[in-house]
């Protein structure tokens, strides 16, 4: 187990430093009883990973910010000299969560390290802020949801689309089209294209390269480390920080960039917060068993008919992002429905949502998006993945979380980790 692994990291501290109290891991919620805070109220994070979207969570509301980590030298000294003195830095994340006076860790790191350090986390009684995708397979992030909710702790995942902001290139935020869903006025079941054409770009340039010639690794990074739980390769600099993406050993390319992103909200207008898609297929070319390359198209179907469409080339060019037997729902809120906005004003709004981690946190209340609904999101875009790498179409048992009679597919669902790493 994860906290297994913290006391490994504790037990060699002890020997270099001979002093094992300063790494005794007693929360604060166990000190003072479930929700307990600071006796001003305020709540203590630390970021784990501070290259690239790290950077942001630098900044994010509701907690001070005591403790930085990362395995680049760089990134951590350059976020040292603009956080202040009262903030630590550390190149361990085992270190971080040993401290009690931290409730929150942010974990801004690349995929491959997201299960293992919230389950950690969560082990160590912190609550967690995780950046998207949620974790890089679909044993992980279930994982994440058991421990999560086992230990009692608060997750949050980083995108906000179902609650928050304009939806991308769709022109208005989630919030009225949940309640033209939920009026039934397009009918069920309901298709959604997630398109260009519909506001929604793959990212395509996250491809990874085949032609990689081994590097020194430069005296910064910590590369063992980087790499953690993911198969050795040789160091390339494409392999890490800002290109990272484009391999599946991290990520899954633009799937694994933008999908949860585009996704969830998806999951979260077609009510299917607690189930996943029964078949998927797609087109693709060959994969190469290290980089990730394009897709052309990938369609995922729910067990009641919903569908989603992900069109990465653009084929449909009059695509409507919602479409059901009754009527059409297009980009920047049009609809083929006459007079839609007047019919819309005699229904209820959504249910309303948690949106302030920091109160989620005091409160010990569910967040919008959490271990729950976030595993799901996570696993459509790891059925897209999956798809996309075999080429195949696929039959999915969403409760048992396996493919039906298709041990190839299943293998990708538990993916081995580099010892010592383990779920």
């Amino acid at each position: 187990m994860a906290g297994k692994r913290v006391v490994t990291r504790r037990s060699f501290l002890k020997g270099a430093a001979g002093a094992a109290a300063a790494f005794t891991i007693v929360p604060r919620h166990v000190l003072g009883g479930a929700g307990y805070t600071a006796p001003s109220d305020q709540l203590t994070k630390a970021v784990v990973g501070v290259g690239g979207m790290g950077q942001g969570h630098l900044n994010y509301p509701g907690a001070k910010l005591l403790a930085v980590c990362d395995v680049d030298e760089q990134h951590l000294q350059g976020t040292l000299k603009r956080v202040g003195k009262d903030v630590k830095g550390y190149k361990d994340f085992r270190e971080v969560l040993a401290r009690e006076d931290i409730d929150i860790i942010h974990i801004p790191t690349p995929p491959h390290w997201h299960a293992l350090i919230s389950i950690a986390a969560a082990e160590a009684g912190k609550d967690i802020w995780c950046e998207k995708p949620m974790a890089r397979t679909i044993g992980e992030s279930k994982k994440v949801a058991d421990v999560v909710q086992k230990n009692g702790r608060i997750f949050r995942l980083n995108t906000w689309f179902r609650f928050q902001s304009v939806y991308y290139g769709f022109g208005t935020s989630v919030r009225p089209i949940k309640k033209l869903v939920n009026s039934r006025m397009l009918g069920w079941p309901l298709k959604a294209t997630i398109s260009g054409v519909t506001g929604f770009g793959w990212k395509f340039q996250w491809s990874g390269r085949t032609n990689l010639t081994p590097e020194p690794v430069p005296p910064n990074l910590d590369y063992n480390m980087w790499l953690g739980p993911a198969p050795y390769k040789p160091y390339h600099p494409h392999r890490v920080h800002g290109t990272f993406r484009g391999y599946w050993d991290y990520d899954g390319g633009g799937l694994g960039d933008m999908g949860q992103h585009y996704l969830d909200p998806v999951q979260y207008l077609l009510d299917k917060d607690d189930t996943s898609p029964v078949e998927i297929e797609a087109d693709a070319p060959q994969q190469h068993p290290d980089a990730v390359s394009s897709w052309r198209y990938i369609r995922l179907k729910y067990a009641d008919g919903c569908e989603i469409i992900l069109d990465g080339e653009n084929r449909d060019e009059n695509a409507a992002f919602l479409e059901g037997p009754e009527g059409k729902l297009y980009r920047g809120f049009k609809s083929d429905i006459p007079n839609l906005e007047k019919k819309l004003a005699a229904f209820a709004e959504p249910e309303p949502q948690v949106t302030d981690f920091a109160e989620a946190v005091r409160q010990r209340k569910k967040f919008a998006l959490n271990e729950s609904n976030g595993h799901r999101s996570c696993t459509i875009v790891n059925l897209a993945k999956i798809a996309v790498r075999l080429r195949r179409p696929l039959h999915f048992d969403p409760v048992k979380l396996q493919f039906i009679n298709d041990v190839e597919a299943n293998r990708f669902i538990h993916q081995p980790m580099r010892a010592p790493w383990y779920l």
